[in-house]
């Protein structure tokens, strides 16, 4: 075997991507961002803040301080719950809450395209390391 043909060639380097991590603060306070995003999301798909905890694989406590936290800092009003009842669906969103989880999602999903976008107009400067 010859010592050429025993070299490795050079790895290529893996393709960069991309990535925006956006949240809103009130007053230097992280008041919301994608992951209470995703628990008002699973509180609203099921009806139960305890279901979207199971859901989320979080603790009932966890997610309950979260969104007590976040209204907290809004100074609004999230999720609505009722006291006890046979009706499964004990905690539904607010308007607010449903208004905020939208807008939220499309800022995220604006942000990213931009991003992707200004990254593709100077990715050959990453590529050539300069």
């Amino acid at each position: 075997m010859s010592a050429t043909s025993s070299r490795k060639r050079p790895a290529q380097p893996a393709a960069l991507v991309p990535r925006v991590k956006v949240w809103l603060e009130v007053g230097g306070q992280y008041a919301f961002g994608f992951g209470l995003c995703e628990i008002l999301q699973a509180v609203s798909r099921a009806g139960s803040i305890k279901q979207a905890a199971i859901d989320l694989d979080k603790s009932y406590r966890y997610v309950w301080g979260r969104i007590k936290d976040a209204e907290r800092i809004l100074g609004r009003q999230l999720v609505e719950t009722q006291v006890g009842g046979r009706d499964a669906q004990r905690s539904s969103l607010t308007t607010t809450a449903h208004a905020m989880v939208a807008a939220f999602l499309e800022l995220r999903d604006c942000l990213q395209q931009v991003t992707e976008r200004e990254f593709t107009l100077r990715q050959d400067r990453f590529d050539s390391g300069g």
